[in-house]
C-alpha cells in the first residue's frame, strides 16, 4: 500500500471530503483513480454468438484498488445507462484467477428486451466500446476450486454446465490449465456442456483446441439435448463420488441435483442468482422523517423510493460499497436486496441503496 494511498483512504480525508467521498473527487481528475471504489475501462469487446440473445465477451481493466479473484466467482458491475440512473447486474467473471489489478473477462449474454439503453447486459454487449467505464464489486462468491491448480492430484474433476452457466466452468478450467504444469490441469477432469445448438456454443474455437490438446481434459459438447443421468453415468460411471461443479438454468440443475440425490461431492450455481433479491409483496408506508415527505411502499430500494418523491439523498454507488448513502432507520423492518437478509433493529444504520422497506419504515433523510 502506497503512503498517498493510505492518505486517501484514512478517516482524515473521508472526513474533509464528507459527504460525497474521496472517490467522487478523484474520478472528476481521472476515471481510473480510486481510493476505495473499484471502476474498470473496457479494453474491447468480442461477439461469441449471434441471434435475438447475443452473447459477447467483454475485457476489463479495474482500478489498482481491484483485489482480484478466485475462479468462479461473480462481479457486481454498475452501468450509468443513457436516460436512467446507476442500474447493477451480476456477472461471472470468464477469466482465469486474477491478481489485484490484472484485467478480467466478463462473458454476457444480453438479456431483457430489445431497448439496449435500458438493460446492462445488452449495453454490455451491444453497446459498449473500448474507453467506456463500468462501476465493479469486489469478487464474491464460493463457486471456486479449492485445490491448487500447480499441484497435480488424482482428483477427478467434473462440470456439468448449461447455456451462459459455462462461464465460472470456463474460468476455473482456464485457471487449471494456465497454472498447471506443462499446460496440463495436472487430474483428471470432464468438461460437460450443454448448448441449444452448435450456433448458441460459447467459446466454440477455445474447447475445439483444448479438446484437442494432450492435457487431462475431456471436452464433452451437446447441443440441441438435455442433462440425463444415463448419460452422465456413461461417461462418468463414479459421478456420485467425483467432485462436480454445475451450473445453468433451474430446470437443467433440477435434473442434476436429483441424479446426484444426497451427494456432498455436487456444489451448483443457479445461473443469475446473485441478482438482486426481490423484496416480495410490498406493504405499509414509506416515511422520510426529516423531509417530512411519505407515500406508499414501493418495493424498490430507500433510495429510489426518496427520489421518487422528488429527494436527493447522497449517493456514490448505487451498489452497497461506497457506503456513501449511509442514513439511518428510526423504525421498521428492512430487507437487504443483495443477500436477502431482513433486519428490524430501531435507530440502525443502513445503505438505502441497496435496502427496502417490509412493512411501515421511517428513514431520516
Amino acid at each position: 500500500m502506497s503512503f498517498a494511498g493510505t492518505i486517501l483512504r484514512s478517516r482524515a480525508m473521508a472526513a474533509l471530503t464528507s459527504p460525497h467521498g474521496v472517490d467522487r473527487y478523484l474520478e472528476q481528475i481521472n476515471p481510473m483513480w480510486a481510493a476505495r471504489e473499484v471502476r474498470a475501462q473496457v479494453l474491447s469487446v468480442h461477439r461469441e454468438t449471434g441471434g435475438e440473445h447475443p452473447v459477447a465477451t467483454i475485457t476489463l481493466q479495474p482500478t489498482s484498488t481491484w483485489r482480484g479473484h478466485r475462479a468462479g466467482q461473480y462481479v457486481q458491475v454498475g452501468v450509468d445507462l443513457p436516460g436512467s440512473r446507476r442500474t447493477t447486474r451480476c456477472f461471472t467473471i470468464s477469466s482465469a484467477a486474477s491478481l489485484p489489478g490484472e484485467t478480467i473477462t466478463l462473458t454476457v449474454r444480453a438479456q431483457g428486451e430489445a431497448r439496449p439503453g435500458q438493460s446492462v447486459s445488452r449495453w454490455l454487449v451491444e453497446r459498449a466500446q473500448p474507453g467506456d467505464l463500468v462501476h465493479l464489486s469486489q469478487a464474491e462468491g464460493d463457486f471456486v476450486l479449492e485445490e491448487s491448480p500447480a499441484t497435480p492430484t488424482n482428483n477427478h474433476l467434473l462440470f456439468v454446465t448449461g447455456g451462459s452457466g459455462i462461464t465460472p466452468a470456463m474460468s476455473i478450467l482456464r485457471t487449471l490449465l494456465r497454472d498447471g504444469y506443462d499446460g496440463r490441469a495436472g487430474r483428471r477432469v470432464t468438461f460437460l456442456h450443454y448448448a441449444r445448438s452448435a450456433e448458441d456454443q460459447i467459446f466454440a474455437d477455445e474447447l475445439a483446441e483444448i479438446a484437442a490438446g494432450d492435457n487431462d481434459v475431456d471436452v464433452v459438447l451437446r447441443h440441441g439435448s438435455v442433462f440425463s443421468e444415463f448419460e452422465l453415468r456413461r461417461l462418468v460411471p463414479a459421478y456420485a463420488e467425483t467432485d462436480t461443479w454445475a451450473c445453468g438454468p433451474a430446470p437443467m440443475l433440477d435434473l442434476v441435483r436429483e441424479a446426484y440425490a444426497d451427494s456432498t461431492r455436487l456444489r451448483t450455481e443457479l445461473f443469475n442468482v446473485a441478482s438482486v433479491v426481490p423484496s416480495g409483496a410490498a406493504e405499509g408506508d414509506v416515511a422520510f422523517s426529516r423531509s417530512g415527505e411519505q407515500a406508499a411502499n414501493t418495493g424498490a430500494t430507500l433510495l429510489e423510493q426518496a427520489e421518487a418523491l422528488g429527494l436527493r439523498p447522497t449517493s456514490g454507488c448505487r451498489m452497497g460499497i461506497c457506503f456513501s448513502c449511509t442514513a439511518t432507520k428510526s423504525s421498521g423492518t428492512v430487507r437487504n436486496v443483495l443477500t436477502g437478509e431482513e433486519s428490524s433493529l430501531p435507530d440502525e444504520e443502513i445503505r438505502v441503496c441497496v435496502t427496502s422497506p417490509v412493512g411501515d419504515c421511517v428513514v431520516d433523510l
